[in-house]
């Protein structure tokens, strides 16, 4: 892999749908931003959503990775990966609407297989046609990294025809534009079972029923209102919305973790990709002393270098492992390092890149300044560096 702030794709399919995506993102869909005024910082509705991802669906891209059954175009992870980096160094605010990363396909992760016909078609066909939308409801303010320690409880209606659900889950992004949300409770249990270690299960929850309230959730330091708190106080949920079967639901969060992992780490990358790009501008335009550019001294020159040799690093070893999982090999680990490498370099490059630019760089509303605080997040979101660290300390142990 040859390095490039606008890499060519030696697959013909890869190559055509990144040629159409970036046409996309930077003509159609960066006018529409503009006609509506659309800004990182601003609040979305479902009627600035909803547009895009209908015209993304005309396109071919809502939903592209999905198989052909369900209207994609069954991509290879390493295909995906390249259209979710282009998302990431697009600079466009509802990049993350195309794919269906907010809301939709993407969002709603592996849950397909695991679906019964009639939450295919009351759910999930609907959320791929672009009609409704999800959020994913797993993490509490006291069970983040540790998922297991929640306190969301499902309880078996006594009709048994059903379960109720009290707890309080945080950060489901994508919950302000949501239809309906994938739960994870904690079951119940009585008697001897008890005793046995904790049991949970996943839900799909209509967010309109009674005993559930969405509300405003935290502001991220990136700034953008894309969180919601999912509030359930008894809340009945029918049991034909329980996915897949009692105390699977850990299993169906989690089971693409090692994808997902590696998945965020492109959209990541890409953006990486557009804050050296800025820094290489902003570097060549602004003039220093004796009418020189900020670029001719040595000192910013070695900063840029060091920022692209460790984009190139992290691109490199993210691709070449999304292209093992592609041959279907285990990259457990690779996916642990992969993330941790990504998110440690793509903060250490926008620190630098915040530098350079210098009092703009230091500004609201500059394009790097908001960078910078959005990587600053991925050190912590989808698990910490410390937790990448740990997994990866627990695979070398094993090995002989």
């Amino acid at each position: 892999m040859t390095f490039s702030l606008r890499p060519d794709h030696a697959d013909p399919r890869t190559a055509e749908l990144v040629a159409r995506l970036r046409d996309y993102l930077d003509g159609e869909l960066a006018d529409y931003e503009r006609e509506r005024g659309i800004t990182p910082s601003g609040r979305l509705t479902r009627s600035d959503l909803e547009p895009v991802w209908r015209r993304s669906r005309e396109l071919g891209f809502y939903g592209v990775h999905l198989p052909e059954e369900y209207g994609g175009q069954g991509l290879t992870y390493t295909q995906l990966a390249a259209l979710k980096e282009e998302l990431g160094a697009s600079g466009r605010v509802l990049a993350h609407s195309v794919l269906g990363d907010m809301g939709g396909p993407l969002r709603a992760g592996d849950i397909l297989r695991h679906a019964t016909r009639h939450q295919l078609d009351t759910f999930l066909l609907p959320l791929i046609r672009g009609e409704r939308a999800c959020c994913f409801s797993l993490t509490e303010t006291d069970a983040g990294s540790d998922v297991r320690s929640m306190s969301t409880v499902a309880v078996r209606d006594g009709d048994g025809d059903g379960y109720r659900l009290t707890g309080h889950k945080v950060f489901s992004s994508a919950g302000p534009f949501a239809d309906f949300a994938i739960v994870v409770a904690r079951m119940a249990e009585t008697g001897e079972q008890a005793d046995d270690k904790p049991r949970f299960s996943a839900f799909l929850v209509d967010l309109d029923s009674p005993g559930c309230r969405v509300e405003d959730g935290a502001t991220p330091m990136s700034g953008e209102h894309i969180e919601s708190d999912i509030v359930l106080d008894d809340c009945r949920v029918p049991a034909a919305n329980l996915l897949g079967e009692e105390g699977e639901g850990m299993r169906i969060a989690l089971g693409r973790v090692t994808t997902n992992r590696l998945l965020h780490c492109p959209t990541v990358l890409g953006a990486t990709r557009r804050a050296l790009d800025l820094t290489l501008d902003r570097a060549r335009t602004r003039l220093v002393a004796q009418g020189r550019p900020l670029l001719s001294l040595q000192a910013i020159q070695h900063k840029v270098a060091d920022m692209a040799t460790g984009l190139y690093a992290a691109r490199s070893m993210t691709y070449a492992a999304l292209a093992a999982l592609d041959e279907g090999r285990e990259v457990h680990t690779e996916a642990f390092m992969c993330k941790l490498f990504v998110a440690e370099s793509a903060f250490r490059i926008l620190d630098e890149a915040v530098q350079i630019h210098g009092k703009e760089g230091l500004t609201q509303g500059n394009e790097i300044e908001f960078l910078f605080r959005k990587i600053r997040m991925f050190r912590v979101l989808t698990g910490t560096s410390e937790i990448q660290r740990n997994g990866i300390a627990r695979a070398l142990a094993f090995q002989h």
